[in-house]
């Protein structure tokens, strides 16, 4: 059997074309794939808790009804949190709306002696139209969330692709080893184990991570003394599942609160030194400790697989980005072909500069 060797260029061109298909295949199935494989992420999550309620002879479909509706009742408490959180900032209106019409008016005038330029901010925003606003954003929070998934339909399939996925966990492992030698099913099958693994650590090391910076998160602002600590807390302990963003974002909204809500400039500074400090401890000490190796992807192939997460699917992308990469990472490893991809996406050992003499 003669085989045919492609000029560098062709494959190259290969190669890009292929990229330029992927990426149109996840851009006009975005409504069907965010569900699939946003799915398959929780039932991966989920996977050990069936295991043990199965090891307690509960039928599989019964072990994974349950752990289905307990997921979907943990989400659905965090959504009516987060809305009944952002309604309740119409209590603390009046302060914001006079402070923040005072800064405006300064700034206005700032503008007008430095530069000439007449903003038309001097009087202020009016607060009705404040009101309403905040109103209407405490009402499209769910329209955030749909669009965040993709569609209606991406959020009803979403529950029946997580119970499928449990349900036939087994069987679709037993459809990939049908692809290869019936002397490798075993090592394909641990593979398959592995990459489950790979995904349940970092998962469940990040929900880990997450609900230790809550607990820091809003003991840090409600020694402060900001409102709406809770949800602050929560809101960017969540946000930290985004790599470089997430942390970032999750400061900006009590420090905006916090400067526009208390007196004195020292509350808001408190908020970005306190947001600094547990952020070192995070990168440093927690991440690496309860996360540890299991992704083990550069800063830079993270960040430019946030940017194209972001591009093609927005934040459900950014979220899903980097468990895929390890994904990818892992089988990258798989074959000597491609294990130099699995190096580009990895992190490059550290070589001591001087090292000890015998």
């Amino acid at each position: 059997m003669t085989t045919i060797k492609l000029p560098g260029h062709l494959k190259a061109l290969t190669i890009l074309l292929l990229l330029i298909v992927i990426v149109f295949i996840l851009i006009m199935g975005r409504s069907l794939l965010i569900p699939i494989m946003l799915g398959g992420y929780i039932a991966m999550l989920l996977i050990p808790a069936c295991n043990w309620m199965e090891s307690k002879r509960v039928p599989r479909p019964v072990a994974a009804l349950i752990s289905l509706l307990t997921s979907l009742a943990v989400i659905l408490g965090l959504i009516a949190l987060v809305i009944l959180q952002v309604r309740s900032f119409s209590r603390d209106f009046e302060d914001v709306t006079g402070r923040l019409n005072s800064y405006l008016a300064d700034l206005d005038q700032m503008a007008t002696k430095l530069f000439g330029a007449n903003l038309g901010i001097e009087n202020g925003l009016d607060k009705t139209q404040l009101f309403d606003l905040l109103e209407s954003n405490s009402e499209t929070v769910s329209n955030f969330l749909l669009s965040t998934i993709g569609s209606l339909s991406g959020v009803v399939l979403l529950p029946v692709f997580i119970f499928f996925m449990l349900l036939y966990r087994d069987h679709l492992a037993n459809f990939i080893t049908k692809f290869f030698n019936p002397e490798e099913e075993e090592n394909v099958k641990s593979k398959i184990r592995g990459l489950r693994k790979v995904v349940q650590y970092y998962i469940i090391g990040m929900v880990k991570v997450m609900g230790i910076l809550a607990v820091l998160n809003t003991a840090a602002l409600y020694g402060i003394g900001v409102k709406h600590a809770l949800f602050f807390g929560l809101f960017a302990a969540l946000l930290n599942i985004i790599p470089y963003l997430g942390p970032f974002l999750g400061a900006i909204l009590p420090f905006i609160f916090a400067f526009l809500t208390m007196d004195g400039l020292i509350y808001p500074l408190m908020v970005v030194i306190t947001f600094t400090v547990i952020q070192l401890i995070e990168s440093n000490f927690l991440t690496p400790k309860i996360v540890g190796g299991n992704v083990n992807l550069n800063a830079l192939m993270t960040f430019l697989g946030l940017l194209i997460g972001g591009a093609i699917w927005g934040v459900i992308g950014m979220i899903l980005i980097i468990p895929t990469l390890a994904i990818l990472k892992r089988i990258f490893e798989l074959k000597d072909s491609t294990k130099p991809y699995a190096y580009l996406f990895g992190e490059e050992e550290i070589k001591p500069l001087l090292r000890r003499k015998k």
